[in-house]
């Protein structure tokens, strides 16, 4: 079975105002792609428990946040016409199209939940699993790019009958 590309998006808040303030994704060789989002003016929605979790303030999104079409278009040459799954799916596919929709870029991939992917035996480890993952990262921070790593060795992890700490290696060093 081919490891999947993982994406995940971290957002301003927990509501349906709130918008993309950044994107992570880890390729299924290997490959990463990190971009804090710079919100748009339309874009005031602000939570501070969400700036507490992620530890992103809006005045640093001013100052060092991306583009968000310069977002869209490397992202769309990062994961050219593939596949990319998400494990907050509800959020993160509209979270994506409220990005591609304020830029004016059209989204050349596609976003799937990740239970498309996963088995049953799958689904009954996937928490345990996640939990000792998220305790290898020791406290690092709530990020899209690490989110997206931890799913991704999850996924690894709960593979049947695989040496998945082979994979699971094979993958962090690209």
């Amino acid at each position: 079975m081919q490891i999947p590309t993982i994406i995940d998006v971290e957002a301003s808040g927990f509501s349906s105002h709130s918008y993309p303030i950044e994107v992570g994704v880890i390729r299924s060789d290997g490959a990463r792609f990190c971009r804090l989002i710079r919100p748009y003016p339309q874009w005031s929605h602000w939570d501070k428990k969400a700036e507490a979790l992620h530890g992103l303030s809006r005045d640093h999104l001013q100052k060092w946040g991306n583009d968000g079409r310069d977002v869209c278009l490397a992202l769309n040459q990062f994961l050219a016409n593939g596949t990319a799954y998400t494990d907050g799916w509800v959020v993160d596919h509209p979270w994506l199209i409220k990005l591609y929709a304020a830029a004016g870029v059209d989204m050349s991939f596609s976003v799937r939940a990740l239970e498309y992917v996963l088995s049953e035996q799958q689904m009954d480890l996937w928490m345990r699993t996640k939990n000792q993952v998220v305790s290898h990262f020791n406290g690092c921070r709530h990020r899209a790019s690490t989110d997206a790593e931890i799913i991704q060795q999850t996924f690894i992890r709960t593979l049947p009958h695989q040496d998945t700490d082979h994979l699971a290696r094979a993958v962090i060093n690209g």
